[in-house]
């Protein structure tokens, strides 16, 4: 979907892929037709903006083969679907039976991430709208934080440079402006806005900046209108928001909170959870550690890194944290300007969720409503198609 804001800028609304399996051409195809479509439908939208996660062998294929390419280019017109950005966080095996860390891999000290960034970049320049003022990829935030010793954040920095080089090549080969954003996450070289500053400061603004994501802001308990000022006044550009949800524990030590979040420590992703104590932050790495005593119950609540549906709570007593989520919209277009033109919903849990949904298509286009309602309630209002 696309909303205009007050200022003339259109603003690209869709959902991220990556909550489907598949990692080949056809499997990416055959998810346009099983999932994107019928939400797309449910919407009663004309055209709907889709985050396509595309597995390494996927845009191995793309970019070499251009017929390839135009088929999925063709698959995604005649469904009334565009692409603006793509998710190249997870490089292989999003859905295998245990992610957990191997998500992180190959990080930006390993050739194969920046081999994969570009060849993204590259397939996104032609699967952009003719009308799209610019496309966006989200990438890691560099890697997990260990083991990460110099020579290796050295490396990074090198590949940064070469990663700016090769989007300047690509905009001067095809005329299309492609932005990589890196998205900080608890228990990463970059885990904050404050540490994006300090590891991405000085770096093209044109080519390079930050994606947002939501839930990871509220699981380190930013405040989001002091961390939209730290990336402004640090001319680091929010190339992306991932539009997310944490689930918060008010009272950790409640047994019915506990219980519940039990429910929630599936075996395939990671699942960081944090404590606020005295200002300072203390967690830890999965939420079973914290459950089973490794996270203090009596300093306040937890907030874990577990993507929740937009529109609906978590089993109560938790809570989500869309209120969050609320102020993160306000922040970056509910000003005169906006700060962001690219909002990708990215609910990527609802396989692992303990009820699944039988209906995926309508939990994702009820999301989608929410983040549109959020919006308009802005002020934005609906491009005609």
């Amino acid at each position: 979907m696309r909303l205009l804001h007050p200022d003339g800028t259109t603003v690209h609304l869709g959902y991220c892929s990556n909550v489907h399996q598949a990692e080949d051409l056809e499997g990416v195809i055959a998810q346009l037709a099983t999932y994107a479509e019928p939400v797309r439908e449910r919407l009663g939208a004309d055209r709907l903006g889709i985050g396509l996660w595309l597995a390494r062998g996927v845009v191995t294929e793309l970019a070499a083969d251009k017929s390839a390419l135009a088929r999925l280019k063709s698959e995604l017109r005649a469904r009334g679907l565009e692409t603006v950005t793509l998710n190249a966080f997870p490089y292989a095996g999003f859905h295998r039976e245990v992610v957990k860390k191997d998500v992180y891999l190959p990080d930006w000290a390993d050739e194969a991430r920046l081999d994969y960034t570009l060849d993204c970049a590259r397939v996104l320049a032609e699967l952009l709208p003719d009308d799209a003022e610019r496309g966006s990829v989200s990438t890691l935030p560099l890697a997990w934080r260990t083991p990460w010793p110099r020579e290796r954040a050295d490396d990074a920095r090198r590949a940064l440079d070469r990663l700016t080089a090769g989007l300047a090549q690509l905009e001067a080969r095809t005329g299309r402006r492609v932005r990589v954003g890196f998205e900080p996450e608890p228990g990463c070289v970059v885990e904050t806005t404050a540490q994006a500053v300090r590891a991405l400061g000085g770096l093209d603004p044109d080519r390079l900046g930050v994606c947002l994501d939501a839930c990871h802001l509220a699981v380190q308990f930013e405040d989001p209108a002091a961390a939209l000022r730290r990336l402004a006044d640090a001319g680091l550009p929010v190339v992306k928001l991932q539009a997310s949800c944490a689930v918060e524990a008010t009272d950790p030590a409640d047994p019915a909170a506990h219980a519940a979040l039990r429910r929630l420590a599936e075996p395939r992703f990671l699942h960081q959870t944090r404590t606020r104590a005295a200002q300072e932050i203390e967690g830890v790495d999965d939420l079973p550690d914290a459950l089973d005593g490794a996270l203090p119950t009596h300093t306040g609540p937890w907030r874990v890194h577990f993507h929740a549906p937009l529109h609906t709570a978590p089993e109560p007593p938790l809570r989500s944290t869309a209120d969050q989520l609320d102020e993160v919209l306000a922040g970056l277009l509910g000003g005169p300007a906006a700060v962001t033109d690219h909002i990708e919903v990215e609910t990527y849990t609802w396989s692992v969720l303990p009820e699944p949904p039988t209906d995926l298509p309508g939990g994702i286009a009820a999301e989608l409503t929410w983040a549109r309602d959020r919006l308009t309630g802005l002020g934005l209002k609906e491009e005609p198609s």
